[in-house]
């Protein structure tokens, strides 16, 4: 009988539970008319929205049913992520839209060459286009729950009003943009709910461990990675984003329990000059239909606070660059169930409905204003030629000499943003100097991508507001480290017909049984790439520090130093050759074979000069009070881009680790406060007898309190003695606290390419990407400063003048022995959001060179 109880009691508890929790209907409009044929989330989930945090799968498997029932919806698969998780677009629209979609796409595309310009009627004629995307960080998970939502409302309602709106609109939904990052919060969630509901915002459910759910499967935050695509579920995305051309884009996030919600326009004085003001005018306008909706639920809200709209690189603000009108939707979160705020009590049901009334008000904001939006976009693209002709220059020269990944890499983003860029057919010269066709190309202005060629572009260094959300510096080409030169003439300039597409070949090196060796140049971006695989294949390579010039195939070539030798004398891999030829052409890298070891020039192929390379062991601190983003890029580099094993841990269980059996230590930015004073010990100890340690960032800084590095970093207290604090008000408080903060900036500093560290380098002028105020003293002790700040070192983006006075001159990446050791330390962060290109491969070289440099410190 007692077991009969215990059951009935519980049945009961589950069964309040299911009572109180909200129906779909609840979130929705009041008197609407629904097709009850039309499932509702709840018959798939198996409970109603907002009861328990939904997965990625049952997301899924919702929208497919949906689709399966709905002639008003598609699904399209656009990819899959690092996880192997789908990442849906959802349209909806009318039957006979969806089933004329591509003919609709196509007739819209202001891309085609044909359709540049549309006239009035037809712009007005054009289906208006709205896409809603959700959750690109995976904890903010009410925008995934309110697309379900959402969906079913316009698959399921059967008022004549909505039938008229989906005949003449496509809505695009991206019910889950970061499917990685979902599951791993929605596991958290779940794994530390308490059967009873527990709003104490202490309790373990709010608080998640490293890493968050924000970031994807690489730890990435896909919110930052827009213009840049580095990361595969941006790439898939953008193809459909450019096949959909949005005239509006809704992009739903949430914000600290304490807030309320917010709806842009935002701060307008931290708007892109590039960003039409007719665009912030259209925002406002749409701001009025949130607002009256929210008001008619007696909601708290906000608007033109905090959040900017520079950096292009976001979902609510790459559409501004793109003729679209991107807005940002912040709504409290509870990061679980519900948390108490000094709002009252905060509930994942409370935050989904909010995203669901604002996306209806996205629709209905955007229908009513459906001409206005059509016309702005026409004219969006119809001003790009007349903008171009006022500039002082007609387009730009893109030129890298040696290495064609970073080239090839700086086209693919190019033309994954739609913009032409043309082979040349013929050398050019200009300004005395000679422009290779075979690796020279020439970017137009003079095409509908007019604005976000100059985003890309742009080295803007003075703003008329200091104050930035995000970065105010990323110019593409000084990321990649890719020479490109403004042309205003373009006399003798011969270019190809079509646009640059991607390489269908690549270089096919074969093997040649009588060779003494091989050689491969270091200043290809995958060269680290080749050389790991060929040490982890037992194949013994040697670097060449000094210089030396062979006979190849019957010419003398020159060889700087960093150049890989493969002599053949010395393998134990009995197919050693047919190894590194399949390595070699799977990067595209070709080889020369030497017939000799007796060298034209310089040193002979057994010289001591050619340094024996060990398979670097590299251990990565991670952890609470780590950068998860700063881990991810390194991991990014090395692990997914080079495939080169990347261990990482917890810093504060690093007292338990054998270090004996690690090559390499890595730290990026972060706090080590868990590092005991025994285990930094043990470190100093490890790096003494041999080991090889990399700081980045207060990485660094907590290794010169370790006295493992032997530089000095300007304190704080030196960084305000830099500012004039007299006569300010209360106002001016946040004011200075911009003027202190380097969000992140691009500077030049000139490298010293004789160094090991540098191999592959071909120019000493290097731009370097920095986002802290944290300062290195330049050391006094020559050899120690590989990278120093030139005279002038901004390039691109605010800093204010007393700091680029201060870096100016000092150190930006230093090495030297410790012992048998090696320390590394750097103030910049080398491999930035995966695309910082030029600066990454200085992380490999630590990981292959450190112990091809020699510099006791004294």
């Amino acid at each position: 009988m007692l077991l009969i109880r215990i059951l009935i009691i519980s049945f009961t508890l589950l069964c309040s539970i299911w009572l109180d929790a909200k129906p779909i209907q609840d979130y929705l409009p009041a008197g609407s008319q629904f097709n009850n044929e039309i499932p509702l989330p709840s018959s798939t989930l198996g409970f109603e929205i907002g009861q328990r945090h939904i997965r990625h799968d049952q997301l899924s498997s919702y929208f497919y049913t949906l689709a399966n029932n709905s002639a008003r919806v598609n699904i399209t698969s656009m990819g899959k992520t690092a996880q192997q998780r789908e990442q849906l677009l959802v349209t909806i629209s009318s039957p006979e839209n969806l089933a004329n979609l591509v003919n609709i796409l196509s007739e819209r595309d202001l891309f085609s060459p044909n359709k540049q310009q549309l006239t009035k009627q037809k712009s007005d004629e054009v289906p208006l286009v709205i896409w809603l995307g959700y959750s690109v960080h995976g904890d903010e998970i009410s925008g995934a729950n309110a697309a379900m939502i959402v969906a079913y409302y316009l698959a399921a309602n059967d008022d004549e009003r909505m039938a008229e709106l989906l005949a003449n609109t496509v809505i695009v939904l991206e019910p889950s943009i970061n499917p990685d990052g979902m599951d791993r919060f929605v596991n958290w969630v779940s794994t530390y709910r308490n059967s009873t509901d527990n709003s104490d915002a202490n309790h373990m459910e709010h608080h998640q461990g490293w890493i968050t759910g924000r970031t994807n499967h690489f730890w990435f935050d896909l919110n930052r990675d827009w213009l840049l695509l580095s990361q595969q579920e941006s790439q898939h995305r953008l193809k459909y984003f450019h096949q959909y051309q949005p005239h509006v884009v809704g992009d739903f996030h949430e914000m600290g329990h304490n807030s309320s919600y917010f709806f842009q326009p935002g701060i307008q004085s931290r708007t892109h000059p590039l960003t039409p003001k007719r665009n912030v005018e259209l925002t406002t306008t749409l701001a009025t239909f949130h607002a009256a909706a929210l008001d008619k639920q007696q909601r708290l809200y906000y608007s033109e606070e905090n959040f900017d709209d520079f950096y292009y690189g976001k979902g609510s603000t790459y559409p501004d660059i793109n003729g679209s009108i991107g807005v940002l939707f912040e709504q409290a979160s509870a990061r679980g169930m519900q948390q108490e705020s000094i709002n009252g009590l905060l509930t994942l049901e409370f935050s989904i409905e909010n995203h669901v009334t604002t996306s209806l008000s996205t629709i209905n904001g955007a229908w009513e204003n459906r001409q206005q939006l059509k016309r702005y976009r026409s004219d969006f693209y119809q001003q790009s030629n007349k903008l171009a002709k006022k500039e002082d220059f007609s387009g730009y020269l893109l030129h890298e000499s040696k290495d064609n990944y970073r080239l090839n890499a700086l086209l693919s983003n190019l033309t994954q943003h739609k913009i032409k860029v043309y082979p040349l057919t013929a050398d050019f010269e200009f300004k005395d100097k000679e422009y290779q066709k075979s690796n020279s190309y020439y970017l137009p202005l003079a095409q509908p991508q007019f604005r976000l060629i100059q985003a890309l572009f742009n080295r803007q260094t003075n703003f008329n507001d200091n104050t930035f959300y995000d970065v105010s510096g990323w110019t593409m080409p000084l990321a990649m480290n890719i020479e490109a030169v403004q042309v205003n003439r373009t006399r003798g300039l011969k270019l190809a017909k079509q646009a640059w597409s991607i390489p269908a070949t690549f270089t096919q090196n074969s093997k040649n049984q009588s060779a003494y060796g091989y050689i491969f140049e270091w200043h290809h971006f995958l060269a680290p790439k080749l050389l790991n695989n060929l040490l982890a294949n037992n194949i013994k390579a040697r670097v060449a520090t000094k210089s030396f010039s062979s006979l190849i195939n019957g010419k003398e070539k020159h060889f700087k130093a960093g150049s890989i030798v493969i002599p053949a004398g010395i393998q134990q891999n009995a197919d050693w050759q047919g190894l590194l030829i399949a390595a070699s052409n799977h990067v595209g890298i070709p080889l020369d074979s030497i017939t000799t070891g007796l060298t034209m020039k310089g040193v002979d192929i057994g010289s001591s000069s050619l340094k024996p390379i060990k398979k670097a062991k590299t251990l990565l601190l991670g952890g609470s009070g780590i950068s998860q983003y700063e881990a991810g890029e390194v991991r990014f580099y090395l692990d997914e881009t080079l495939n080169i094993p990347l261990s990482i841990i917890d810093h504060s269980k690093l007292r338990r680790v054998d270090l004996s059996t690690y090559s390499h230590i890595i730290l990026v930015d972060g706090n080590y406060q868990h590092v005991s004073e025994h285990t930094a010990k043990q470190l100093k100890q490890w790096v003494k007898q041999g080991g090889v340690i990399i700081g980045q960032k207060r990485g660094a800084q907590w290794l010169a309190k370790q006295e493992i590095l032997r530089t000095r970093f300007f304190t704080k207290k030196q960084i305000n003695q830099l500012f004039d604090h007299d006569n300010l008000s209360y106002q001016d408080k946040e004011k200075l606290a911009s003027r202190k903060r380097i969000a992140g900036a691009i500077f030049q500093v000139e490298l010293d390419t004789s160094h090991p560290l540098a191999y592959g380098y071909q120019q000493s002028l290097l731009p370097v990407f920095r986002n802290s105020n944290l300062i290195m003293e330049q050391p006094q002790q020559p050899f120690v400063t590989l990278a120093r700040y030139t005279p002038s070192p901004l390039l691109s983006g605010y800093t204010d003048k007393n700091l680029v006075n201060r870096l100016a001159h000092n150190a930006a990446i230093v090495a030297h022995n410790v012992g048998k050791g090696r320390v590394i330390a750097t103030t910049e962060v080398l491999a930035f959001r995966g695309y910082w290109h030029g600066t990454a491969k200085l992380l490999a070289n630590s990981l292959f060179f450190s112990k091809a440099f020699s510099t006791p410190y004294q």
